[in-house]
C-alpha cells in the first residue's frame, strides 16, 4: 500500500492564497514523517469548497490560475476546485474554461439532488462538458481532470471528486490499496481467511499512520477527515484490481462470478474500523489498472459490466475510453444510470468518461502518460434517450430503506 494523496482542504474566501504556503508546509512536514515510517507517499493535493462560492463568471479563471499557479509553486502536484453546483447551472457552463486555461486543476458537476432527484440539465450540462473537453487537446486526455458525480460528500481525498466545505482547513488520505488485496487472498486457503488478512493490513496500516497524524497535530491544528482505503490501483499488475478480483476465483474479470469477487473485496472493506471518509471502495478505472487495460484489449468485460460492479460498491465509471466522435446525447444516458445507481443505493459514484478524438471502438489508445496502460476504445452501447426522460426537469428517485 501507498498513500496516493495527502489531500489539504481550503476555502480561498476565507483563507486567501497567502496561506497556501503555511498549509503546504505542514502537509510537507506531514509527508516527510510518514516517509521516514516508510511509507511513499505519491502526490499532495489541493482542494477547495465549490467555485462558485469564492469566483464570479468574470473572475473564475483569473482566480483559479492564481490558486493553481500558488499551490504547484509550494509543492501541491494538483488542485481540484470543487463542482459545479446543480442549483447554479450557470456554473457548469464555466468548467470547459477551466479546464482549458489550467494544466493541475479538476473539477466536477454534480448530477443530482438528494431530496429532488436527477437533473436532467445537469447530466445533459455533463455530458457538454464530457464533449468540449475531449477536444482541448489532440488526445482527448483533458477529460482525466473532469468528472460527473452523484451522492459524494465532501472531504473525499480521491480525485477528481475532491472537494471542501465550510471554512476551516483540513487534509484526508487517499491510499492505493490494491496490493493489500492481492497479497491478502493470494496467500488465503479461504475466502474468510483472505479477508481477515486483508482487513489486518488495513488495520494496521492506520493504526501505524495515525499515530503519526497525532503527533503531528500537537504542533499545529489541521483537523485530519480520515482515510479512504479505496482498492485503488497503479498501472502494473502488482497493483491491479483487476488481478486481486481474478485472485478470489473468476478466471478473468467480465465472466460471471466477476460481481460475486467484487462484493466480497467491497464487503471486507465496509467491516474496516478506521476512521472514513470518502469511498472506501472499489476503484476499476480502466487505463490506470494493467489487468484492465489488458482485459479491455481481449474484449472480456463492457462498459455495462463495469456499471453492474458499480452496484455491489465501486465507485462508478472511471477513466473509460471512448469513441472520438460520441455525441452529448449519447453521453446522457450512461450517466443517468450512474445518478439512478447512486440515488437509489444511497451511495457515491463518479463518471470519468474520455472521448478520444479520431479513434473508434476497438481501436488502441496512445496515451503518453507514467499513470495509464493503453487499452482498448469501449464499445459504447447507447443512443438518445427518449422523450419521457431527456424532457424532464427532475426525476425523483428514492434509495431504498
Amino acid at each position: 500500500m501507498k498513500i496516493r494523496s495527502i489531500t489539504c482542504f481550503y476555502h480561498p474566501g476565507s483563507q486567501p492564497s497567502k496561506a497556501i504556503p503555511r498549509l503546504a508546509q505542514q502537509i510537507e512536514e506531514l509527508k516527510n514523517q510518514f516517509t521516514s515510517i516508510g511509507w511513499n507517499v505519491q502526490t499532495t493535493r489541493l482542494a477547495t469548497v465549490p467555485f462558485g462560492i469564492y469566483t464570479t463568471p468574470e473572475t473564475v479563471v483569473e482566480i483559479i490560475q492564481e490558486i493553481e499557479t500558488t499551490a504547484c509553486d509550494h509543492g501541491f502536484n494538483y488542485i481540484s476546485v470543487g463542482p459545479a453546483r446543480i442549483n447554479h447551472p450557470d456554473e457548469f457552463k464555466l468548467v470547459p474554461n477551466i479546464l482549458s486555461a489550467t494544466r493541475n486543476t479538476f473539477s466536477t458537476g454534480i448530477l443530482t439532488h438528494q431530496h429532488r432527484g436527477i437533473s436532467t440539465a445537469a447530466v445533459k450540462a455533463c455530458a457538454s462538458i464530457i464533449t468540449q473537453a475531449s477536444s482541448i487537446t489532440p488526445d482527448g486526455f483533458t477529460n482525466l481532470r473532469f468528472c460527473a458525480m452523484s451522492n459524494v460528500k465532501p472531504f473525499t481525498p480521491f480525485f477528481p471528486a475532491a472537494y471542501s466545505y465550510g471554512t476551516q482547513p483540513a487534509f484526508a488520505l487517499a491510499i492505493e490499496a490494491a496490493d493489500a488485496a492481492i497479497d491478502a487472498f493470494d496467500s488465503a486457503k479461504t475466502i474468510a481467511e483472505g479477508k481477515r488478512n486483508m482487513l489486518a493490513k488495513m488495520h494496521q496500516a492506520a493504526k501505524k499512520l495515525t499515530s503519526v497524524i497525532r503527533q503531528m497535530n500537537l504542533q499545529w491544528e489541521l483537523p485530519f477527515k480520515g482515510f479512504d482505503f479505496s482498492l485503488a490501483p497503479f498501472p502494473e499488475d502488482w497493483c491491479s484490481l483487476a488481478l486481486a478480483m481474478e485472485t478470489l476465483g473468476v478466471d478473468r474479470i467480465g465472466m460471471i462470478g466477476s460481481l460475486t469477487a467484487a462484493a466480497i473485496l467491497a464487503e471486507t472493506l465496509d467491516r474496516g474500523k478506521w476512521l472514513k471518509v470518502g469511498f472506501n471502495g472499489l476503484m476499476l478505472p480502466v487505463l490506470e489498472d494493467s489487468v484492465l487495460a489488458a482485459r479491455s484489449v481481449e474484449g472480456s468485460f463492457s462498459i455495462k459490466d463495469l456499471l453492474m460492479y458499480s452496484a455491489v460498491c465501486g465507485t462508478g465509471l472511471d477513466t473509460v475510453p471512448l469513441p472520438g466522435d460520441i455525441t452529448v446525447d449519447e453521453i446522457e444516458p450512461l450517466l443517468m444510470d450512474i445518478a439512478a445507481l447512486s440515488l437509489r443505493l444511497n451511495k457515491p459514484l463518479t463518471a470519468r468518461l474520455m472521448p478520444v478524438p479520431n479513434l473508434k471502438s476497438g481501436e488502441m489508445t496512445q496515451f503518453d502518460f507514467d499513470f495509464f496502460k493503453n487499452g482498448k476504445i469501449l464499445d459504447f452501447p447507447a443512443s438518445q434517450l427518449g422523450k419521457a426522460l431527456s424532457t424532464s426537469e427532475w426525476i425523483e428517485i428514492r434509495s431504498r430503506q
